[in-house]
């Protein structure tokens, strides 16, 4: 059994928020895969249902993000689950918007939500890291975070999202490099076209000098 869990902060004002991605993605893989209804359980919401062969509980903790760790460390604990078992989807400043990379392990490069379950489950749970840019300067990070998604934003969230719910089965049998490139398709062929170029009118060729005129005479002084 595996547990997909969403990071993001509870609550309607919270709910289109950049920091609440996760909360999005999980939501997409129960809803596009045929999960049940949700239901309050370890200090969060879950939903269960099945990707492929495999039995999956989503998560969304219903503490703040900064608290994350408790509903996951409960979960795990009565499902007796190891790290490896969990798959954390959050939101990443460090990739550009509409980019997506799995990882297993390591730090949490300040992320209060992944600060708190390495507190109570350890490091070594999988990774899904959404990016979506960063704002340019430390102290901007938090107005950019807990702020809703752009209108020009929805041109890539939407069919990631889409991409995320359609390739999760791949994710869930441990195929992570097939479900980025996936979702990475889905995002690419949704992207807005460039307008088409017009092609540039051909010119006209120069018209040749007769032999013996003024110009081969020119011609000839600056041939090298």
């Amino acid at each position: 059994m595996l547990l997909f869990v969403g990071l993001g902060n509870p609550g309607k004002e919270y709910a289109g928020h950049r920091h609440n991605i996760g909360f999005m993605a999980v939501d997409r893989i129960a809803d596009d895969n045929g999960f049940g209804s949700e239901q309050r359980k370890f200090q969060g919401h879950v939903r269960e249902g099945r990707l492929g062969t495999e039995k999956v509980i989503t998560l969304k903790p219903g503490t703040f993000m900064n608290e994350s760790g408790r509903a996951v460390g409960e979960a795990v604990r009565f499902y007796k689950l190891d790290p490896a078992d969990v798959i954390v989807f959050h939101d990443e400043l460090d990739l550009a918007p509409g980019k997506l990379r799995c990882k297993t392990g390591g730090g949490h490069a300040g992320h209060n939500g992944l600060r708190s379950i390495h507190a109570h489950i350890g490091a070594e749970y999988r990774r899904v890291r959404l990016g979506i840019g960063h704002p340019g300067h430390k102290s901007k990070v938090s107005g950019y975070v807990l702020h809703d998604f752009s209108k020009a934003d929805r041109d890539w969230l939407d069919p990631q999202l889409t991409g995320i719910g359609r390739a999760a089965p791949l994710l869930a049998a441990g195929n992570d490099a097939r479900f980025m490139s996936d979702v990475a398709q889905d995002v690419q062929q949704s992207s807005p076209k460039a307008p088409p170029v017009k092609p540039e009118p051909a010119k006209k060729k120069a018209e040749e000098p007769e032999k013996g005129s003024v110009f081969d005479a020119l011609k000839g002084l600056f041939r090298d």
